[in-house]
């Protein structure tokens, strides 16, 4: 074994600060028994105590990622919480890095040595999934709570960092030159492609967001029924539409999608988009979703359901748990994985005939929108959010472009038909990273 690995080393500078303080606590030593197990990347960590620890490949002359502990708390927090707690501990200001998503990326590299880091203790599991299950229920009442505790906390604030369109998902980088604006543009585009709707056509949009999908698909022509349960999202996509002059062709309801077939035509939709709703469905209501678009669709329809993906050897532990994302960004999230998401479309006799998966280019997307929130950081302030807040949506769009990165999670664009004697082949196009 290379000795430069699984050992922790103390930079002669802090060695003297190191020996006059008190011993670690006993959190904190057992974070750093499961740091001393890295074997991919260089982890520096400094200490409140002044040391300096480093983790992992010291033959590596620069760390791949460091971080500050501020407070020792946090290491109790960890253990005790998971990913809950370094979130937490982020945005208390317990500890920070110069690079989180870099942080992040290696922690994830390493997810076999930190897997308790990752997912904290039994009992701390447990209380956040009860508390999951019990207060963040995707009933129609309780899925517009979930849907208001993200999306309508201001329609200023997204315009901050968003692109001009107000495109809240991943972004379709055709080209590498190509602008987040146009990027988002083309992602549209080939959703558009994918239904294969004709002009005049009825299409229905399952979660409109701020309705750049709606202005694209009624700017080419198709007659659209948009749904939302997010009222500011509703007004702001309804605004846009009257200015482009589209509103006739473009219908928009704060509507469940449950509901949906109080506006829809009787013999069904030629065709059905939803682009990154499906996260905030909730698993006990996939089989409802999914019934609901092949009961919406005209027999030969197709729906293009883009979504984000779990991977899926992860997917059994995550779905008995509850992750930094649902406590505190997306109440009543759930992702799927791949293989869970194909099994619900085919009971519900929806083919998959295409499949795209991006998730090199959803992590692109974030890093360019945790840039641009960066950049305005003073005028989020001027909005009212405070420094706890801002933290948190730092940590958020992180540690999302950490798992893009390292694969862990995935974006996917399902192309579905609804014709069960369908024998079209299934396209898979994967895009790697270069």
């Amino acid at each position: 074994m290379n000795a430069s690995r699984h050992s922790t080393a103390i930079g002669p500078a802090e060695l003297s600060a190191s020996r006059a303080s008190p011993r670690p606590p006993l959190a904190a030593r057992s974070v750093f028994s499961m740091l001393r197990r890295l074997d991919r990347g260089h982890l520096e960590l400094r200490l409140p105590d002044g040391a300096l620890l480093h983790f992992g490949d010291h033959a590596m002359s620069t760390p791949t990622a460091s971080a500050t502990v501020h407070d020792w708390g946090v290491f109790a927090r960890l253990l005790r919480r998971g990913d809950i707690g370094l979130a937490e501990g982020y945005f208390r200001g317990q500890w920070s890095t110069p690079d989180l998503p870099g942080l992040l990326r290696l922690l994830l590299a390493n997810r076999a040595a930190v897997e308790r880091a990752l997912y904290g203790s039994k009992l701390g599991t447990l209380l956040d999934r009860l508390r999951h299950i019990v207060f963040r229920r995707n009933t129609r009442a309780g899925s517009r709570d979930n849907i208001h505790a993200h999306y309508d906390i201001g329609n200023d604030f997204y315009q901050l960092w968003l692109d001009p369109g107000m495109t809240y998902s991943a972004a379709l980088y055709e080209r590498p030159e190509m602008t987040l604006e146009q990027a988002q543009t083309a992602k549209l585009q080939r959703v558009l492609r994918e239904l294969r709707a004709n002009p005049g056509e009825r299409v229905l949009e399952i979660g409109c967001g701020w309705g750049s999908f709606a202005e694209a698909a009624a700017g080419a022509g198709l007659e659209v029924d948009g749904i939302t349960l997010s009222q500011q999202q509703l007004e702001y996509a309804q605004a846009r539409l009257r200015q482009a002059g589209l509103d006739p062709r473009a219908r928009l309801h704060r509507l469940d999608y449950r509901d949906a077939a109080a506006i829809a035509p009787p013999e069904g939709y030629a065709a059905i988009a939803s682009i990154e709703m499906f996260e905030a469905v909730g698993e006990a209501h996939w089989p409802a979703y999914f019934s609901t678009v092949a009961a919406l669709l005209r027999p030969g329809g197709r729906a293009c359901i883009q979504t984000i993906t779990i991977d899926d050897a992860l997917f059994p532990r995550y779905r008995r748990g509850t992750d930094f994302i649902q406590r505190y960004i997306f109440p009543g999230g759930m992702l799927p994985s791949k293989r869970a998401f194909a099994e619900h479309a085919r009971r519900a006799g929806l083919r998959i005939v295409a499949t795209h998966e991006f998730g090199t280019d959803y992590a692109r997307t974030l890093a360019l929108w945790r840039a641009r929130f960066i950049e305005a950081i003073d005028r989020v302030r001027e909005l009212g959010f405070d420094r706890r807040f801002e933290r948190l949506w730092e940590f958020y769009l992180g540690y999302c472009e950490a798992g893009f990165a390292a694969g862990t999670i995935d974006v996917v664009q399902y192309t579905l038909v609804k014709d069960p004697c369908s024998t079209d082949p299934v396209h898979v196009d994967t895009k790697v990273a270069p």
